[in-house]
């Protein structure tokens, strides 16, 4: 699947961060894009959105992201879906949490358009 056909959701609660990856995904031919400030928004919207790949923040009030990601992935709506983490927080407490609830990447904010794309096609590219 190519960018420009995905569904993406960004689950962010700083809005000059959500605001910046919305527009790095949009330079990337990005369309289909949606975005949350929270987990518990996230998850509401993710019934009804179903999206190909959710990139989302780990550290959010009230749901955080850690949180999302078990219960999305837990869903029978959740599909196939694909989720990235995003996190200015790269300490090696953070990661044991995180790599563990099958997410597909990690990227340490703020995401370089370069590496964003890789991961995004990498994470697309999964069956």
């Amino acid at each position: 699947m190519n960018l420009s056909e995905a569904k993406i959701m960004v689950v962010e609660d700083d809005p000059l961060m959500r605001t910046f990856t919305a527009g790095l995904l949009r330079r990337l031919g990005v369309v289909n894009l949606k975005e949350c400030t929270d987990g518990s928004a996230a998850l509401r919207l993710a019934v009804t959105y179903q999206p190909d790949l959710v990139l989302t923040d780990i550290h959010m009030k009230p749901m955080n992201g850690l949180d999302f990601v078990q219960a999305l992935l837990s869903s029978p709506q959740a599909g196939n879906v694909k989720v990235i983490f995003m996190s200015a927080d790269s300490s090696r407490e953070t990661l044991s949490a995180a790599l563990p609830l099958g997410v597909v990447a990690y990227i340490v904010k703020p995401p370089r358009l370069a590496d964003l794309k890789n991961k995004l096609e990498s994470a697309l590219s999964q069956t």
